[in-house]
């Protein structure tokens, strides 16, 4: 008779005890917000920011390009580095020097390629020969040593205005091909 008392006893309690503890998951616990569907980027999770960036490409002791820009978020696991402000230094042979500003860009830290973005101005590319190009979205590949835009462009220079969109193109030897619906003006 008395483990039945004893049985009924630790049964209620064990009934006590689960009804605490559900009461307490019900009233403790914190709601987890939703994921988000933003990139790892735009919810500020990079690996560190840095104020006035610099990154570097040098190829056999000679410096090819320098990007630099006021502030960037570095995502290490990703190779990359997101940039604003930014200026982008292109160099050339006997000291040539190619200058282009953008509101933001992206670094590639593990191919070197970079991506330069305008959102008001385009960014103007002034080559040695006298034309100037411009776009609002410009890629360089570094591997190939090539310029990249899928967007609207526009050459202009010595009498010419060159127009279409899409751009691929040598900045050394200055050879560049549009991609299509181009459209060439004779200007005095």
């Amino acid at each position: 008779m008395w483990q039945r008392w004893v049985r009924g006893g630790l049964l209620g309690l064990a009934g006590a005890l689960a009804a605490f503890l559900i009461y307490l998951l019900v009233t403790r616990v914190e709601p987890v917000p939703p994921p988000s569907s933003a990139s790892p980027g735009a919810s500020g999770r990079a690996d560190a920011g840095i104020d006035q960036f610099k990154f570097t490409q040098s190829r056999n002791g000679a410096v090819q390009w320098q990007v630099q820009a006021e502030r960037a978020h570095v995502f290490e696991t990703e190779n990359r580095a997101d940039l604003q402000q930014v200026l982008v230094t292109l160099y050339g042979r006997n000291g040539w020097e190619l200058k282009l500003k953008g509101d933001a860009g992206t670094v590639d830290l593990a191919k070197k390629d970079f991506v330069l973005i305008n959102q008001t101005d385009p960014i103007a590319v002034q080559l040695e020969s006298g034309y100037t190009i411009t776009t609002n979205h410009l890629m360089w590949a570094d591997e190939v040593h090539e310029i990249k835009t899928l967007d609207p462009v526009t050459i202009a220079g010595n009498g010419l205005v060159v127009r279409g969109i899409g751009l691929v193109g040598k900045l050394e030897i200055e050879e560049f091909q549009i991609g299509k619906d181009v459209r060439v003006e004779i200007t005095e």
